[in-house]
């Protein structure tokens, strides 16, 4: 084996150099101290002041690096530097005599220099806390003494210059204080008297006037354009309902002559075949009577003027035959009167004579009338016996005479129409034709059956036909 006794030694050196080092690594660890970033070492004791102490000041400040402090000799303590805030909520009476509350804000930390440091070393080191405190003294009464200066327009006008007034009144105070003011911002005016407010309300009732105004006048304006907007669409939408109603008009009247152009052919045509059937008709009538005159009446006419004829030269015979008579028995009453020479035997005879006269003529005049009935009752007769013998034909020919007259009076209510609409186009015009004609179809059979019994026909109703 080989000899180990020659090592130890070695190791025990290298054992307690290691021991060394470790004490030396603990020794600094613990006497080594190094500043954050937003706060100062305070060292104290058996140290010197630096060039940025003064007074001497003997203690050392340390900001941004480390430092070595030995214990048992030297006290390090840091200082924070990081920012503080103080709440202000001061009564102040303006030069005006109104009383105000003024509420803000101060942000301030302890300065980075130095000087700063030291100052703030000296008064605060320990007690930070109590900076606020101290703070609000320095601020308030600096604030009430710039406010008892002006006026509440003006603190209400000029806030800025009201910080910036009190900021330069407390910077001595602060500097020996050791802190600087970040910030000092005036947040509300509080007005206990009520002459802000009352301050604010000419302008806030010519702000709410004009406020007024304005919207009415906006108002207006708008209801004017929204009028006019409304006008033009009304005018616009009429224009167009217009327009849309004549394009349908004109789309109803071509439709409508394009359905009625046929039936009102149809009609049309309908309507010569009517015309020319009725002169067809009138033709025939006319042939039946120019058949009637000619086979019936002509001859019964002439047999009853034969008769009249012969009644009356019959009659004039008669009368001739009785005034000769009459003449004859007056000369001969007159002669017996002569002869016998009595005047009222004349006189009886002359009666007599006259008497006669008379009854002849009254004779002749009966004979005549007899003979004028007889001849009119052959007439009559003689019409009867055609009517007997071909009574169609001769029916037939008087309703060819008379049916002008019918037809006439059958359309006479529309003689009186000054403007006829007709629907349904041709369907409607014949309609019409077609109803004037049924009703005085209707009328035909009892026409044709007075005229067979000899009596007058009936008379067509009052109205309209029809359809």
């Amino acid at each position: 084996m080989p000899d180990l006794s020659a090592w130890i030694p070695l190791l025990v050196i290298l054992i307690g150099a290691v021991a060394a080092v470790g004490l030396i690594r603990l020794a600094i660890k613990l006497m080594w101290h190094v500043a954050e970033p937003n706060e100062a070492l305070i060292i104290s004791g058996f140290t010197r002041g630096n060039q940025n102490t003064a007074d001497g000041m003997d203690f050392k400040i340390v900001t941004g690096r480390g430092a070595l402090v030995i214990p048992g000799l030297q006290t390090v303590r840091p200082l924070s530097l990081t920012l503080n805030e103080t709440e202000l909520q001061v009564n102040c009476v303006t030069s005006q005599g109104i009383q105000v509350v003024v509420q803000g804000v101060v942000i301030f930390k302890i300065g980075d220099a130095p000087p700063f440091i030291a100052n703030a070393a000296r008064r605060f080191l320990g007690q930070q806390p109590k900076m606020e405190s101290q703070v609000y003294n320095v601020f308030e009464g600096h604030l009430r003494s710039i406010i008892g200066s002006m006026t509440v327009e003006e603190i209400i006008r000029e806030r800025d210059k009201l910080a910036s007034q009190v900021r330069s009144a407390s910077g001595i105070e602060m500097e020996k204080l050791g802190l600087v003011v970040d910030s000092l911002q005036i947040k509300d005016l509080e007005d206990p008297t009520g002459y802000i407010q009352n301050l604010a309300k000419p302008h806030i009732a010519q702000v709410k006037m004009e406020a007024r105004i304005a919207e009415a006048t906006r108002n207006r304006e708008a209801a004017e354009k929204e009028a006019e907007a409304a006008a033009l669409i009304a005018d616009a939408q009429s224009l167009s309902a217009i327009k849309q109603s004549a394009a349908q008009a004109n789309a109803e009247r071509a439709r409508a002559n394009a359905a009625q152009a046929g039936p009102l052919a149809d009609a049309t045509a309908r309507q010569e075949v009517v015309v020319q059937e009725t002169e067809v008709a009138k033709l025939e009538a006319d042939r039946e009577e120019q058949k009637l005159q000619t086979t019936i009446r002509k001859p019964a006419d002439a047999k009853a003027y034969a008769q009249r004829t012969e009644a009356e030269a019959q009659k004039a015979a008669d009368i001739s035959a009785a005034e000769a008579r009459a003449r004859k028995t007056e000369l001969e009453a007159q002669a017996n009167a002569t002869a016998a020479g009595a005047t009222a035997g004349a006189t009886r005879l002359t009666g007599e004579a006259e008497a006669a006269a008379t009854k002849a003529r009254g004779d002749a005049s009966a004979s005549a009338i007899k003979a004028k009935a007889l001849a009119e009752a052959d007439g009559i007769k003689a019409r009867a016996e055609a009517l007997g013998t071909n009574q169609e034909a001769v029916i037939n020919q008087q309703l060819a005479e008379n049916m002008p007259a019918i037809v006439a009076a059958a359309a006479e209510p529309f003689a009186h129409v000054g403007q006829l609409t007709v629907l349904n186009g041709a369907d409607g015009m014949n309609s019409m034709v077609g109803g004037i004609l049924s009703q005085v179809g209707s009328f035909l059979p009892a026409i044709t059956e007075a005229l067979r019994n000899g009596t007058p026909a009936p008379k067509r109703p009052a109205g309209p036909p029809n359809g």
